[in-house]
């Protein structure tokens, strides 16, 4: 038994579609029918991916891989090489290589394992038990075992169990909290007419959603769809397609297609470097022509370890975290650490309205009063939120008149709702609107000067919330409530008041349904008759209301009424409140609305001057929304709405080639206004969201429901609320606003935008160094002269001693225009081709001087250790030196050479350790000359980051420790070096600032040269 469209049917077709009775509820047999079809009322349980795939996974990079071969290599070439000098420390490299990698795989094991609990929060909003008629018995059931065709019974505070059709009402009305769900901004009232094909979720009005709550009455439903068929269901098949089609973060892709270039490149050189030394394999120094082979295969593998920056990961990691530090600080929580550079680059924000943009929290924000028989006068209320603070601007309360205390008395009494305070925030019991007209009698007060004095315009404690609305109701004595139906939209109490004779009836509702049962005002001298004149008034006012999308509500009051009157007597019969609530006596109008938040009107200035649209998407209504959109100045009213403002449905119904075209002309016009999409149901925000993907955009999305989830997930950049999001929005985002506040996102794309600019500053400064790391074993390679730098000296400086001076370069103070720039483009290079060869010209003195001291010590050096020196010929030959005549090595540091020719291997210890010094001392000079890209170190000293001087020092200090601990020093294949040593150091390393003060000279000249260009243009 299934039933398709069940929104368009009678509820007697409906249950007739299920073959089931209103008074017996399925059989037994039936369930067990329908349970093998339908299965469990549950949400899917996605198959999770095995452990061993997962660290699989994390090996599919090209840079991990040549990393581990690598390994594998220096391994296998240690393991095979078992009589080489270098011992145990051949596999200290190695060994270093696989612990990075391994250390990189536990991490990304970590991420992926907790990457989807979107969908175990999903599941926590079902209910655990449901109210199940069942063979003739009302029963308790786990809401797993509900099937469709089940009659389910729901009442106040409810979560409902499955998507259901209203078949019968217990009370006068129903309504339901859908928000999470739909976006709307209140609760909805449900009825049992069929409606209309082609309904949104929004409009089936006769329908019941799984996980929604009930906000006020009772009825029975019959289930119509369980587990994924529910429209909880189809949320999470959407969130699961959006994680799908989870695309890398620009900077992601970018550092990807540089490790694949660099991957070429250093396998071009790595056969290159090997096959020009082929010659050497036949040197009789190696032994055989295998070990040869062997040996240059090692710098080729030297060679590789050097080209790639291992420490690049685990500096983005690093300053990524740092920048979520810095993001946590200013309310903004960042789940997925590549979120932080994606910030930097959006284009669009797509925001959703209730909650975000808005306070969620309905406040009464104008007060039409009569003044005169045919006149009204409006007031603006003050104050956005619960909290009753904010004044009627205009309204005396010099003397509390009749009309004041009857508006207090309505306000206050024809009310079901609750305020309480809790930790300074103010929170509602009960329907959003009564909680409003609270705080509005909160904000009008009392004519009691004790309480006035006490509490008026006060911040207010758990005990004294509703200070004055307790003053109003002491003394009233409610008799009856006539519940609000649809065909009168309107609600009452009927009371007992010590300050009118008999009983009084205090009615609101719908403003056309009150003024036509109306036939006097409340004025301040007191009542009259309603004019037609005065009616004219207001419907004016009504219409002013509307005109800024204020949901209206009229106060009414009548009195002097007589209890012993047949119409009094039953007031259980709701077909008798209409006789009650005629003649009634008009008091007032009230318009209402979900505020915008303050401070979004300055947050959205802030993002147009960026470059950035903000798009409202809402599941509210298009008045409304529009109406908001342009209070915020999404919309500026500069132009027509036509193509900037779509119901989902309209946005929907266009073909595919117009959604393009209408989404690309609002991304082509984000310097003049944004647009609004409205009653959006959660399948157009992702459909949005994946067309501006597609045309290029960096999107962001923002959200606080579970109709969000899917959008958030799809964004590029999902963002939740943390006040008032649901746990389904924020599991499936990559950032949290700790403050639901829209303007926490401008201050994070600004940290967003100052990390990235920090990032190229070391990633550049870690590419000039493995670039001068590149060309330092390749010109000892070309030179054939012994090798320079150990590959676990390259793997040492790249990790440790680079480390801490690029993590620094992330503390760079940012520039003080960096939000008066456009969004740079997801295509943007991370490196110019002025700046690669400005760092290959760095690069390639680095090369040189490494090698450069290294030959120097060899040739000319004629220092204190009493070194044997050679000539530059003899070091190219080294391999040969067995057939040198009369070749002799004096000691020296205390090595002695029973062979000579291990002067080039053993005995190259000390030239090695300058070649390694320079190099530390250069990339320590260099981190200096990173700060500013081209601001010369006379301008911008390295002291504006204090923690790079910081930094550097730490890195020059962690060198001299291995040079100067006798087991890291052996381990790391180095010596001691004395004060001549380090003049010697200097004198080659600190020509780099001087390098690179001339080429940011004529950075800077190429750069005005550009802006002139520009600017004539």
């Amino acid at each position: 038994m299934e039933c398709k469209l069940p929104h368009t049917l009678t509820a007697q077709d409906v249950l007739a579609c299920y073959n089931v009775k209103l008074e017996e509820g399925l059989s037994s047999s039936q369930v067990l029918q329908q349970r093998i079809r339908f299965g469990l009322n549950k949400l899917a349980e996605e198959e999770k991916k095995p452990l061993w795939k997962l660290i699989v996974a994390q090996f599919e990079d090209l840079l991990v891989r040549i990393l581990l071969l690598s390994a594998v290599v220096s391994f296998f070439l240690a393991y095979i090489d078992g009589t080489s000098e270098e011992g145990i420390t051949a596999f200290v490299e190695p060994l270093v290589i696989l612990l990075i990698l391994i250390a990189n795989a536990i991490v990304g094991v970590w991420q992926e394992t907790n990457a989807e609990k979107a969908l175990v929060a999903l599941k926590r909003l079902q209910p655990d038990s449901a109210l199940v008629l069942r063979e003739g018995r009302w029963q308790q059931l786990n809401a797993e075992d509900l099937v469709p065709g089940d009659l389910v019974q729901v009442k106040v505070g409810d979560k409902v169990p499955a998507d259901m059709r209203l078949v019968e009402l217990h009370s006068s009305m129903i309504r339901v909290e859908q928000s999470q769900l739909t976006g709307e901004s209140q609760s909805v009232s449900k009825e049992l007419a069929p409606q209309e094909e082609q309904s949104v979720i929004q409009a089936k009005v006769n329908m019941l959603f799984s996980s929604t709550t009930i906000s006020n009455g009772s009825c029975v439903g019959v289930v119509t769809s369980t587990g994924m068929e529910t429209e909880i269901g189809a949320i999470q098949d959407a969130v699961q397609s959006a994680a799908e089609d989870e695309e890398q973060t620009p900077l992601q892709q970018k550092l990807d297609d540089f490790g694949n270039l660099l991957a070429k490149v250093i396998f071009a050189i790595c056969a290159l470097v090997w096959a020009i030394n082929y010659k050497h394999f036949f040197d009789p120094v190696h032994g055989s022509v295998i070990r040869g082979c062997i040996y240059y295969f090692k710098i080729a593998v030297a060679l590789a370890v050097a080209a790639i920056p291992e420490g690049l990961p685990a500096v983005i990691t690093t300053c990524l975290a740092l920048g979520t530090s810095e993001m946590a600080k200013k309310n903004a929580i960042v789940r997925k650490l590549p979120s932080v550079e994606t910030l930097g680059c959006t284009t669009i924000i797509c925001s959703d309205k209730t909650g975000t943009l808005t306070t969620n929290e309905m406040c009464c924000t104008k007060l039409v009063l009569p003044t005169s028989g045919n006149n009204l006068e409006a007031y603006t209320v003050e104050g956005h939120t619960y909290a009753p603070l904010g004044v009627v601007n205009g309204l005396c309360f010099n003397e509390w008149h009749p009309q004041l205390q009857f508006l207090a008395k309505i306000l206050v009494n024809c009310n079901d709702a609750r305020l309480e305070v809790e930790a300074n925030s103010y929170r509602r019991i009960g329907e959003p609107t009564e909680a409003a007209l609270l705080v509005l009698a909160e904000k009008l007060g009392c004519p009691d000067q004790e309480l006035q004095r006490r509490f008026w315009q006060t911040s207010r404690t758990s005990t004294d919330a509703m200070a004055f609305c307790q003053y109003w109701s002491s003394r009233i004595q409610k008799l009856a409530t006539l519940e609000f139906t649809r065909d009168r939209k309107s609600m009452s109490v009927l009371c007992i008041d010590p300050e009118v004779t008999g009983p009084v009836l205090y009615v609101k509702g719908a403003p056309e349904s009150i003024l036509e049962r109306c036939s006097r005002i409340l004025l301040p001298s007191g009542v009259e008759f309603l004019t037609e004149a005065g009616r004219q008034a207001i419907q004016a006012h009504l219409r002013d209301l509307g005109s800024e999308a204020l949901r209206p509500l009229a106060l009414a009051m009548k009195d002097g009424l007589d209890q012993s009157k047949e119409e009094l007597q039953d007031l259980n019969d709701p077909s008798k409140f209409l006789k009650v609530e005629t003649d009634l006596t008009f008091v007032a109008l009230i318009g209402i609305i979900d505020p915008p938040r303050p401070e979004c009107l300055q947050a959205i200035k802030e993002c147009r001057i960026a470059g950035i649209s903000v798009v409202m998407i809402t599941g509210d209504n298009k008045i409304t929304a529009e109406a908001i959109a342009r209070k915020l100045g999404i919309l500026t009213g500069t132009g027509s709405l036509v193509q900037k403002s779509f119901t989902g449905k309209e946005f929907e119904m266009l073909s595919d080639a117009d959604k393009f075209k209408v989404l690309q002309r609002i991304a082509s016009e984000r310097d003049i206004e944004g647009a609004v999409f409205s009653r959006t149901e959660p399948k157009h925000k992702q459909t949005i969201v994946k067309i501006l993907k597609q045309i290029g955009e960096i999107t962001a999305m923002t959200g606080d429901g579970v109709n969000d989830a899917p959008a958030l997930k799809q964004a590029d950049i999902g963002i939740a609320m943390g006040l008032t999001g649901t746990e389904v929005a924020k599991e499936a985002s990559d950032m949290v606003l700790a403050d639901d506040n829209f303007a926490t996102i401008v201050a994070a794309v600004e940290e967003g935008r100052s990390i990235y600019n920090n990032m190229k500053a070391f990633i550049r400064y870690l590419i000039s160094s493995n670039i001068g790391e590149v060309a330092s074993i390749f010109f000892t390679a070309a030179l054939g002269i012994p090798e320079g730098l150990a590959p676990v000296q390259l793997l040492w400086v790249n990790l440790v001693t680079d480390g801490l001076p690029a993590t620094a370069l992330s503390f760079n103070p940012p520039d003080l225009d960096v939000m008066c720039k456009p969004p740079r483009r997801k295509d943007d290079n991370l490196i110019s081709g002025w700046v690669f060869f400005r760092y290959m010209v760095i690069g390639l003195y680095v090369g040189v001087a490494t090698v450069g001291i290294f030959i120097y010590w060899y040739c000319f050096d004629e220092g204190t250790d009493g070194h044997s020196l050679v000539t530059f010929g003899q070091l190219m030959t080294w391999g040969s030196c067995h057939e040198w005549s009369g070749f002799r090595v004096r000691p020296f540091i205390g090595l002695r050479f029973q062979d000579p020719c291990t002067y080039f291997t053993v005995g190259k210890v000390k030239a090695s350790t300058l070649s390694l010094t320079v190099l530390v001392i250069i990339e320590m000079l260099n981190a200096f000359n990173a700060v500013s890209e081209d601001g010369s170190l006379l301008q911008m000293a390295p002291w504006v980051n204090p923690w790079l001087v910081a930094a550097c020092m730490g890195s020059v200090v962690v060198h001299f420790v291995i040079l100067y601990t006798p087991f890291l020093a052996k381990v790391f294949a180095v010596c001691p070096l004395d004060w001549h040593d380090w003049v010697l150091v200097m004198t080659f390393s600190f020509p780099v600032i001087l390098l690179d003060e001339v080429l940011k000279f004529f950075g800077r000249q190429y750069q005005r040269h550009n802006d002139a260009a520009a600017k004539s243009d």
